[in-house]
């Protein structure tokens, strides 16, 4: 099996990162992406940490089973590779960006001024945001209040809002154990940050009658209340690479962490999950989305490259194929939780066209 290059791209993309600020000439890019290779024939693709091993997954299936080259991935986190997506259409950017969350307004009015388009969105799947602690550590059940007033900078006090006072899990609930709140997860760049505030922070904002009425007359005072995550030691950015954050719990049993539901499903001889509202994350409860912290996974794919390069087109035929994505595929061994069968074959179909 050919392996997949992610140390060439490593050493590819903060080139291009540095061209991207400093305005590299043509030439410059070109040489920095192998001027001499086969555009068609080269499929690169950056983003979510929480994406990547299961698009490397699929690179190394498409490499060793196809005449096209293994395709690079490189994990980047959502934004970071959304902001190289839309760097343009020619041959040192993306063909592909991996997501776990939708792309922003922002992120496709950045495209649409490099002239990326009419952007191909294609729904991977499905995954939930687990907390998770060390198997020697302490059960936890934690609502979405629990997890508002233990991350959010600032939170409701006796005479409003205050900067986060809470130290210990015990002092926001008295039934959590007695132990310091100690939570790793990823950064702002992560899609995975970005759906841990829309779906765990803002409901648990809402939990509160003032913070509901300030959501009604004043959003973005709201918003900006429910997405900022304290800074004072807590809350442990802990780079785009969710294996360091398992690593972190096994030294420090008493802590948390927040990852995509596949590293819980890779690592469960490790880690063991807490609940959420009652339930549990499991493949069954993610799917039906009776886990409250479910969200959808989306591969983005540039039209022109789509069109142009036949290694494109085939790849994305590979993620979504049998093989991969039925119920002894091999990127639901990764931990893949996959779109529902209707919705994969209107995926084929769109993609056969």
């Amino acid at each position: 099996m050919k392996p997949v290059r992610n140390g060439r791209l490593s050493a590819l993309l903060f080139t291009a990162i540095l061209c991207v600020f400093a305005a590299c000439s043509g030439q410059d890019r070109e040489m920095m992406v192998g001027g001499n290779e086969d555009e068609a024939d080269r499929i690169l693709i950056a983003g979510s940490s929480t994406v990547a091993p299961f698009v490397t997954t699929a690179a190394e299936y498409f490499g060793a089973s196809t005449p096209f080259s293994t395709p690079v991935v490189e994990t980047t986190g959502t934004g970071g590779g959304f902001k190289l997506f839309c760097q343009g259409n020619d041959g040192t950017t993306s063909s592909i960006a991996t997501a776990s969350r939708p792309i922003t307004a922002g992120e496709t009015e950045l495209c649409r001024k490099n002239g990326v388009e009419n952007i191909v969105e294609l729904q991977l799947g499905k995954d939930g945001i687990v907390f998770i602690n060390a198997l020697s550590g302490p059960e936890m059940a934690l609502s979405d209040r629990d997890i508002f007033l233990a991350l959010a900078k600032r939170v409701p006090g006796e005479n409003g809002l205050i900067d986060n006072p809470y130290q210990y899990w015990s002092e926001l609930n008295p039934e959590l154990p007695d132990i310091r709140i100690e939570v790793y997860g990823p950064p702002p760049t992560s899609g995975t940050r970005d759906a841990l505030v829309s779906l765990a922070l803002e409901a648990g904002a809402l939990t509160f009658p003032d913070l509901r009425a300030l959501k009604m007359t004043d959003k973005d005072a709201f918003y900006a209340l429910a997405h900022t995550v304290r800074t004072d030691g807590r809350w442990l950015d802990s780079g785009e690479n969710d294996t360091q954050i398992i690593q972190a719990l096994i030294r420090n049993p008493l802590a948390m962490g927040v990852v995509g539901f596949s590293f819980l499903n890779q690592s469960g001889d490790r880690v063991k999950p807490a609940r959420i509202d009652g339930e549990l994350p499991t493949f069954e409860t993610i799917s039906s989305g009776d886990y409250a912290l479910s969200r959808s996974l989306f591969l983005y794919v540039k039209p022109e490259h789509l069109e142009s390069r036949p290694a494109v087109k085939a790849f994305l035929t590979e993620v979504f194929s049998d093989d991969a994505m039925t119920d002894t595929g091999y990127l639901i061994e990764k931990g893949l939780i996959p779109p529902k069968s209707q919705d994969r074959r209107l995926t084929m179909a769109e993609l056969m066209d």
